[in-house]
């Protein structure tokens, strides 16, 4: 018994530093990927870094229900877009979507556009999404057209 709780505590301590190489390693490519493409973005203490283009107007405060109209435009680090939602407009519950998201559209208003550069842990961690590969780093420009 003792045995296997040791095994236990051994797989749990290695998942742990696994995990906190990976965060060091999508810090190191989101740094990198700044510098080279002199993008000025502000680290976010959850450690999205978002670049706000335009703030927009107004001064809403986000509610947790909160629907928000956009277009956007999803990208992997190598430019490839895997969303774009179409082209146009889209409506979302802010509260449902990837805490990226969450984390930073209320950091611009109504008419504002923004950039987010979104570490895995924030948006789809080592699960794969449709055409975007696990532990992938997101960046992503939105606009918002409205918000209720």
């Amino acid at each position: 018994m003792l045995k296997l709780k040791l095994l236990a505590f051994a797989l749990l301590f290695v998942s742990v530093l696994s995990s906190c190489k990976k965060d060091e390693d999508s810090e190191k490519q989101i740094t990198e990927f700044i510098a080279q493409n002199k993008i000025n973005a502000v680290k976010d203490p959850s450690g999205l870094y978002y670049q706000i283009i335009k703030p927009g107007s107004g001064n809403f405060t986000y509610p947790g229900n909160t629907r928000i109209t956009i277009k956007y435009e999803g990208r992997l680090l190598s430019g490839e877009v895997f969303d774009n939602g179409g082209g146009t407009e889209q409506t979302f519950i802010l509260s449902q979507l990837i805490e990226g998201w969450q984390i930073g559209i209320p950091k611009i208003q109504k008419g504002g556009e923004i950039r987010l550069i979104i570490p895995p842990s924030l948006g789809y961690g080592s699960s794969a999404a449709g055409s975007i590969p696990g532990n992938s780093v997101l960046d992503f420009t939105i606009q918002l057209s409205n918000t209720q």
